[in-house]
């Protein structure tokens, strides 16, 4: 059976739909979405329904996790909520805030030696060890071996991951598609106007289709 391990999608169901198409995905065929299935595209009520109503898997990501504080009434007093989280709020019914409440941190796929998490690992760190804003938020690793979410504080975290598990990730609009030696970074920046990508296991090939358009400008994080 195959795998497809998709990047960020972020309210594109258009794309999403066109990507499954792209990779011949037949009904029963395992997907999992790599995080932040909603907010700044036009339609996450759409992606969640679509991956409800396939049973496609997902981890969760940082958006996700936001929109899920404010929906369970968690949010930090004086704090307003983005335009692009509110409409998220305004659209998802009770099977989809069930679904998204249900996703994990990450998943270990050991049957194919793989590992899916939204944003990254902390190279050194045990697995069960990793901290949530880590696997949430994560892109670089500085010189002195510091992990931030900032692009700019260092090299990529992938770069430094030492396997054997091959971990597949998204977050990183920045950089766009990442291929490191164990680690692959999917988000290709579709709700910026980029492309929806997915990796296919046991094949290894990579499969991608275009944005319709620009539904956001790029902002970090």
């Amino acid at each position: 059976m195959r795998t497809l391990f998709i990047g960020d999608v972020h309210g594109c169901a258009d794309e999403l739909d066109a990507l499954l198409k792209e990779c011949g995905w037949q009904p029963g065929e395992r997907v999992v979405l790599l995080g932040d299935l909603v907010a700044k595209g036009p339609d996450s009520a759409g992606v969640v329904a679509r991956a409800r109503e396939r049973g496609l898997l997902a981890v969760r990501g940082n958006h996700d996790e936001h929109v899920l504080r404010w929906h369970h009434g968690h949010q930090k007093p004086g704090k307003r909520l983005k335009p692009e989280h509110q409409r998220v709020l305004d659209t998802l019914g009770p099977e989809d805030w069930k679904y998204l409440e249900s996703r994990p941190l990450y998943m270990r796929l050991p049957e194919l030696n793989a590992l899916a998490v939204h944003a990254g690992l902390v190279p050194g760190v045990a697995l069960r060890e990793q901290r949530q804003e880590h696997l949430l938020n994560l892109r670089s690793i500085s010189a002195d071996g510091k992990p931030s979410k900032r692009v700019e504080d260092g090299e990529p975290w992938a770069s430094r991951w030492p396997g054997p598990e091959l971990v597949l990730f998204g977050h990183d609009a920045v950089r766009r598609l990442q291929r490191h030696p164990h680690a692959y970074g999917l988000d290709s920046g579709c709700v910026y106007g980029g492309r929806l990508t997915a990796y296919v296991l046991p094949e290894g090939h990579f499969y991608s289709v275009p944005a319709r358009r620009a539904y956001m400008d790029m902002d970090v994080p």
